[in-house]
C-alpha cells in the first residue's frame, strides 16, 4: 500500500510542475472584474471629493465676507475672484488703510467668485477642479449652497430673484 502511495505521488508531482492555461485565465478574468469594479467606484469617490472641496470653499468665503461685513461698518467688500487661477486664495479687501481684510482659502484645482450685487446682497460662485460642477451661495436668497446649473459667469451674475 505504501508503496503504491509513493509511485503516485512521485507520478503526481512529475506530472504537476505548474499552472494550466486554463488556470491562469481564469485568475486573469477574475482581475479584470475586480478591477472593472474598483476603478468606477473609485472615480465616483474622486468626483465626490472634488464637489465637497467646492461646496466648502463657498462656505469659507461666506463666513470670509459676513465677518468682514461686521468688521467694516456693515460694508460688503468690493468684488473679488481668484482670476481664473485655481487653488489662489481670495483676498476681501477694498485696499484703504483701517479696512480689516479677509483671505479665503481656496482648494486645489477650485476658483472662486464673489460678486457684491448691491449694499445688501451678494454672491459667491466656486468651479470644483474638474469643471463638472458649480456650486453656489446668493445672500439675498439665504439658505445653504447649491448647485448651479449654468455657467460660470451666469452665476455670479445672478440676479437676486
Amino acid at each position: 500500500m505504501q508503496v503504491t502511495l509513493r509511485r503516485l505521488r512521485k507520478k503526481l508531482a512529475q506530472e504537476e510542475k505548474g499552472f494550466t492555461l486554463i488556470e491562469l485565465l481564469v485568475v486573469v478574468v477574475i482581475i479584470g472584474v475586480l478591477v472593472a469594479i474598483a476603478i468606477p467606484t473609485y472615480l465616483n469617490y474622486t468626483k465626490g471629493a472634488k464637489n465637497k472641496s467646492a461646496q466648502s470653499d463657498v462656505r469659507g468665503a461666506v463666513s470670509a465676507v459676513e465677518q468682514y461685513y461686521t468688521e467694516n461698518n456693515n460694508t460688503y467688500p468690493p468684488n473679488a475672484d481668484n482670476n481664473g487661477n485655481a487653488g489662489t486664495n481670495l483676498s476681501l479687501t477694498d485696499g484703504n488703510a483701517g479696512t480689516a481684510a479677509q483671505t479665503v482659502t481656496v482648494s486645489d484645482g477650485n476658483t472662486l467668485f464673489y460678486r457684491r450685487m448691491s449694499n445688501t446682497h451678494y454672491n459667491v460662485c466656486a468651479q470644483n477642479a474638474d469643471g463638472q460642477a458649480i456650486y453656489y451661495y446668493n445672500s439675498a436668497k439665504g439658505g445653504s449652497v447649491k448647485k448651479w446649473t449654468g455657467n460660470m459667469a451666469d452665476c455670479y451674475g445672478q440676479a437676486a430673484t
